[in-house]
């Protein structure tokens, strides 16, 4: 069993937009109007930003398609904006799609709303994260939890401030290494747990060893923690240290090897350092410059308060330093903000700093102002974008221009034949009567008479066809929602007479229940076709058959007579105003019907042509956008 490929594109629960190369919307599934709110009519041809009355910007969403070029798929989260004005958060993936020779035909982009998952998200990291801050902020207390076991499972920058040890140094060693020889040959680590694990606590102040041997003063306090299952998990540890002593010489040499480090590897822009936490802790001119703040504005704070909302919200900052301390260095270019709140197109490098023992001492971080570059850059894209618009606009008006030329051309050699012929046989017949009235033959007259009304009605009929056909493009079109069934139903009553006639039987079978269009136009667009199906019908059963359905998500329609067919040279000539294939003594038309019917189709953006095989009938195909 076969799927429609349309029916899946409007059956997915996930918005998708289809995009031609410059990012343009060509047309969106039912799911994405639900999500954004608006009908694929009013955002077709727009850029795939603007949804959400600039919400998102040019620059930002063409870097975005740039990149899902480069990368085959990108996805980004952030804010959009519904028509109604309420945001939502929205996952956004764009695909470009290719040709069969490997060119670049447009993008598909599938828009999935993840409000009430990204909320749960925020709250549950914004628990987590104070907690985090809370304890990993204080630095006048060393708080880290022990296994059951008394080994090291987390750290804190008190910690490290207190007791020498980095993160990665200490972590799943032994809490016993902050003790003194004489401590450990009594085992008085051990017995502290023992007693914390026991009364569920222990408090003591007595020396303690710094990383480097040297001694401080501590405050400790030790608490046992227990499961739902009253099940010993582990210890918490708090220190205090009450010496007051200043930052060994180790942290000062840290300190100034990732100086030099930074001074090695930047240039002349906005620099500064971060600790292994993300924490500035260096500023310099450039940075100030740049970003607007001051040293004193900054010292100290986590580097996300230059970033934008969405980027937060997404834990973009913290990426960036697991991806810098993984590979090495992160790079990128991207919105960030300055102390005033406004924006500017940044170039990122942030690049992992290491001591002499390899160890993670931080990270430079290297900001370049790109805004006036990319807004050259958008400003000659426009340019360009225009520029070829107005190159398409012109090529159009050319094709028009040309076509309303053929048809001058055309009507000319009708005003000089069509219509001079029965002015010339209403002259002759006049001369005519004019001698028989000389000649006293009143017998005669009145078949002449006769013939000459025959030839001025000819006329009067070629002028109604021709003021027709030329009023179809000034006439607005009345856009409404129609009942298939309805439309062709109308056109056959309009031709019983002619039905009766001819004595054939029109059989209509069609799989679509709607269409929207112009009904006056679209009746006489099928009421033009039978007529002609009714015309050329020929055998003892004459039949005309209408049949419609859905196609790549627009609407075929045919319509197949078995009458005398049309040749293979004559089938694009039929639908020239005033081309008539045969004489009017063999089948009866002014040449006029076909050519209405490709106006009409025309102006609602469809195409219409004919297949036949002369002698077994003809069939009319019109392809009709649906919406």
């Amino acid at each position: 069993m076969h799927l429609n490929s349309d029916l899946i594109f409007r059956s997915l629960a996930e918005g998708i937009f289809l995009l031609d190369e410059t990012g343009r919307i060509t047309t969106c599934n039912p799911a994405a109007s639900a999500i954004t709110g608006y009908d694929a009519t009013e955002i077709e041809a727009k850029p795939f930003y603007a949804i959400g009355e600039g919400q998102d910007d040019p620059i930002k969403y063409r870097y975005e398609l740039d990149q899902a070029l480069k990368k085959k798929k990108f996805v980004v989260e952030g804010w959009k904006m519904r028509k109604d004005h309420t945001r939502y958060w929205a996952e956004t993936s764009y695909s470009p799609v290719f040709d069969e020779s490997g060119h670049l035909t447009g993008y598909c982009v599938l828009l999935r709303d993840i409000n009430e998952q990204k909320k749960r998200e925020f709250d549950l990291l914004e628990s987590e994260e104070r907690y985090r801050l809370m304890v990993e902020a204080i630095r006048d207390y060393s708080i880290f939890m022990l296994d059951p076991d008394g080994n090291v499972m987390t750290w804190n920058d008190g910690g490290t401030f207190i007791h020498g040890y980095s993160e990665s140094e200490i972590l799943g060693k032994h809490f016993s290494v902050f003790y003194l020889s004489a401590d450990l040959i009594d085992e008085k680590p051990k017995k502290k747990l023992q007693i914390a694990s026991e009364s569920g606590s222990y408090r003591e102040e007595g020396w303690r060893v710094k990383k480097g041997g040297s001694l401080f003063w501590a405050s400790v306090v030790l608490t046992a923690l227990f499961n739902d299952r009253n099940m010993l998990i582990g210890y918490s540890k708090v220190t205090r240290d009450l010496t007051h002593r200043l930052k060994d010489e180790e942290i000062l040499r840290q300190s100034e090897a990732r100086y030099r480090s930074l001074v090695e590897q930047v240039g002349d822009y906005g620099i500064f350092m971060l600790d292994t936490k993300g924490r500035i802790i260096s500023w310099n001119e450039g940075a100030r410059r740049i970003k607007g703040y001051s040293a004193e504005d900054v010292i100290g704070k986590y580097f996300s308060i230059f970033y934008p909302e969405e980027d937060i919200l997404n834990g973009k900052p913290a990426w960036e330093l697991k991806v810098a301390r993984s590979t090495g260095k992160y790079e990128e270019e991207g919105w960030r903000l300055r102390k005033d709140g406004s924006r500017f197109w940044a170039s990122i490098v942030i690049t992992a700093v290491y001591d002499t023992e390899s160890r993670l001492s931080g990270f430079s971080k290297v900001t370049r102002d790109l805004t006036e570059r990319k807004m050259s850059e958008q400003a000659l894209q426009e340019s360009s974008d225009k520029y070829r618009q107005l190159a398409e606009e012109l090529s159009v008006t050319n094709g028009e221009l040309s076509s309303v030329n053929r048809e001058l051309e055309q009507f000319t050699a009708i005003v000089s034949h069509d219509l001079k012929e029965p002015v010339r046989t209403v002259r002759s017949f006049l001369h005519l009567m004019d001698q028989h009235l000389d000649q006293q033959k009143f017998d005669l007259l009145k078949a002449s008479i006769g013939k000459g009304i025959l030839a001025a009605q000819r006329m009067h009929d070629l002028i109604d066809n021709l003021l027709h056909y030329s009023q179809i493009s000034k006439i607005g079109l009345e856009r409404q929602k129609l009942k298939v069934a309805n439309v062709i139903g109308e056109a056959i009553q309009n031709l019983n007479d002619a039905i009766e006639q001819s004595g054939a039987h029109i059989r209509v079978d069609s799989d679509v229940p709607f269409i929207y269009g112009d009904r006056v136009q679209l009746v006489q667009l099928f009421q033009n076709l039978l007529a002609n199906a009714l015309k050329f019908t020929n055998g003892s059963t004459p039949e005309v058959q209408v049949k419609s359905w859905m196609e790549d998500g627009s609407v075929r329609f045919v319509v197949h007579d078995n009458g005398i067919g049309i040749s293979p040279q004559n089938l694009e000539k039929i639908f020239e105003i005033f081309r008539r294939l045969h004489f009017s003594d063999q089948y009866q038309g002014n040449g006029v019907g076909l050519a209405v019917c490709k106006k009409v189709v025309e102006r609602h953006r469809g195409k219409i042509w004919a297949e036949s095989v002369q002698g077994n009938g003809a069939s009319f195909h019109i392809v009709l956008p649906k919406i």
